[in-house]
């Protein structure tokens, strides 16, 4: 165990509705700057959602969506 406590969820998934924290304001980098999304790819999903995804829905769509 680490002893770091998880963030509470403070955001509400636009795609599933679960919870998470976002944590583009936070201190250390987001958790999803891990993603590397082509700008087509980011595109589609800001033209499909608002505001940011968890980052199981972010995997998931990275996986689907084709990186063209």
């Amino acid at each position: 165990m680490s002893g770091l406590a998880e963030p509470p969820a403070t955001d509400r998934c636009p795609r599933c509705g679960g919870g998470f924290h976002c944590g583009a304001r936070d201190e250390a980098p987001c958790p999803c700057t891990g993603f590397t999304l082509t700008p087509a790819v980011l595109g589609e999903l800001r033209s499909r959602y608002d505001g940011c995804l968890c980052l199981a829905c972010l995997a998931q769509l990275a996986a689907e969506l084709p990186q063209v």
